[in-house]
C-alpha cells in the first residue's frame, strides 16, 4: 500500500469527517458499490422524507403544488451540474428510461446505421438489437484502441463513411474503470452534423460532465449512483437543436404535449416533452438535494479524490497473487474490476459481504465484447467514492488478499 501521506486530493480531514457524518451508512460497512448505488446523504434523505410527510398530511397533488419552487430547483441543480440550461433537462425514473425515451425520438428507417462502441452499456446494446429486429437498422461497433476504449479516429472514419443516423457512446462502462473520450467523439459528430447520444450513468457525480464540451444531443444518467440520489430517479438532457427540430418521444403524453384540437397535439417547447405526467416528486426533490450536495463539495474536487482512491485500490489489488485487475484505457476512474482465481463468483461476493464489504459482480453477459477480449466470465467490481478512506482501501485489499490466498 502506498504511503498515505504521499496521496493528495485536497480533501481535508475536517471535510472528510463532515462528509462521513452526513453518511450514516459509512459507519456500518465499507461501501465500495457506489457504481451500483451510492450511500444516501442525510440532506437527501431529509428531502425525500419531508415531502412524503407533506403528501401524507395534505395530499400528493396539493404537496407538489405547494413545492413548485423546490421542484423547479431540480432542473436548476442538474442543469448547473452538467452545464445545461434548466429547460433542457427532463426527469426520468432511471437512466434506462431516459435512454429509451431518447431513442424513441429518433426517426429511424430501415437501413439506418447506429454507430456505437464495444463498451456501451448492456441495456443500450440490447435496445439497439431490438431496433434492428423491429425496424431493420444496422448496428456498427467502432474498434477499440490498443490501450483500451474506443479508437476515436477509427470511429470518426466510420462516421464519414457510414453517415449514421445516430452516434452513441457510453462515457464510463459499467464493467470497467475505463473513461471514454466522449468529447472527442462529439467534436467529430458535430463536424458531420450527426445526432449524438451519450450515456453518462457512471460518470455524473464522479467526474466532470459538461454537455457543451461533449457536444451531445442527448445525455442520460441515473441519480442513484455516484450522485447519491434515491433509487428510481434519473434524467435526460436534450439539446436545443433537438428541441427546435421538433423531435419528440414516440409515446408523448399529456405532460409532454397539449391536446390542441380533436386530431392534433402541440409538444412542449422544453425538454418537458420527454417527461411523463406521473413521477415521484419526493425522489425528484431528493435528487435535487443530491445534485446540490455534490456541487457544494465541487465536482473537480470529487473527481480528484475518487480517481485517486480507485488507483490506490487498483495498484493494491494488482500486487496480489491470483488477482488480475482488468481495467484498460489511458484514463481510468473509481470503478475497479478484477478477476479472482480459484473462486466461484457468488461465493467470493458472499465472503466479502461477510467481511462487511459491499461490492458487485459483473458477468460476460453484461459486456460481451469487453469480457470476451479479456477472456473472463466474471469479475468483482469495487467502486469507492469520496467519503471512503484510504484505511478502507487498505482493508479491502487485505481481505481480497486473504481470500485469494485461501483459494483451492
Amino acid at each position: 500500500m502506498r504511503d498515505k501521506n504521499s496521496v493528495t486530493d485536497r480533501f481535508s480531514e475536517a471535510l472528510l469527517s463532515a462528509l462521513r457524518s452526513d453518511t450514516p451508512g459509512a459507519d456500518n460497512r465499507i461501501h465500495f458499490n457506489n457504481a451500483g448505488c451510492g450511500l444516501i446523504a442525510v440532506p437527501v434523505l431529509a428531502a425525500v422524507e419531508d415531502h412524503l410527510e407533506l403528501e401524507a398530511q395534505i395530499g400528493g397533488y396539493e404537496a407538489s403544488a405547494l413545492r413548485t419552487e423546490a421542484i423547479r430547483g431540480f432542473y436548476d441543480e442538474v442543469g448547473a451540474l452538467i452545464g445545461s440550461a434548466p429547460d433542457n433537462i427532463a426527469f426520468a425514473s432511471s437512466a434506462t428510461h431516459a435512454y429509451s425515451t431518447a431513442l424513441s425520438a429518433v426517426p429511424f428507417e430501415r437501413g439506418d446505421v447506429i454507430l456505437t462502441t464495444r463498451n456501451d452499456f448492456i441495456s443500450n446494446q440490447i435496445a439497439f438489437l431490438s431496433l434492428r429486429k423491429r425496424l431493420g437498422v444496422r448496428i456498427e461497433h467502432a474498434p477499440d484502441a490498443p490501450e483500451g476504449g474506443v479508437d476515436v479516429e477509427a470511429m470518426a472514419g466510420l462516421m464519414r463513411k457510414l453517415r449514421p443516423r445516430l452516434v452513441a457512446a457510453t462515457h464510463v462502462p459499467t464493467n470497467s474503470g475505463l473513461v471514454q473520450d466522449v468529447a472527442a467523439i462529439g467534436r467529430h459528430a458535430r463536424e458531420l452534423d450527426l445526432l449524438y447520444l451519450v450515456d453518462a450513468c457512471q460518470s455524473v457525480g464522479q467526474l466532470p460532465v459538461d454537455v457543451s464540451e461533449i457536444g451531445c444531443d442527448f445525455l442520460t444518467s441515473t441519480c442513484r449512483k455516484f450522485l447519491r440520489g434515491p433509487r428510481g430517479t434519473g434524467f435526460l438532457y436534450v439539446s436545443d437543436r433537438v428541441l427546435q427540430s421538433g423531435m419528440e418521444p414516440l409515446f408523448i403524453d399529456m405532460y409532454g404535449a397539449r391536446w390542441s384540437s380533436p386530431d392534433a397535439y402541440t409538444p412542449m417547447a422544453t425538454a418537458a416533452r420527454f417527461e411523463d405526467w406521473e413521477f415521484s416528486y419526493a425522489t425528484l426533490l431528493g435528487s435535487a438535494a443530491a445534485a446540490r450536495y455534490a456541487r457544494g463539495i465541487g465536482i473537480d474536487k470529487i473527481s480528484r479524490r475518487t480517481t485517486m482512491l480507485g488507483q490506490v485500490l487498483r495498484d493494491g489489488l494488482s500486487r496480489i497473487p491470483g488477482v488480475r485487475t482488468l481495467d484498460h484505457g489511458t484514463t481510468r476512474c473509481a470503478l475497479v474490476t478484477a478477476g479472482i482465481d480459484g473462486w466461484e463468483p457468488a461465493a467470493f461476493k458472499q465472503a466479502l459481504d461477510a467481511a462487511g464489504i459491499n461490492s458487485a459482480l459483473s458477468f460476460r453477459e453484461f459486456a460481451q465484447y469487453d469480457f470476451g477480449d479479456k477472456q473472463v466470465d466474471w469479475c468483482i467490481r469495487f467502486s469507492p467514492h469520496y467519503y471512503n478512506t484510504l484505511d478502507e482501501v487498505e482493508k479491502v485489499t487485505g481481505v481480497v488478499g486473504e481470500l485469494a490466498g485461501s483459494a483451492k
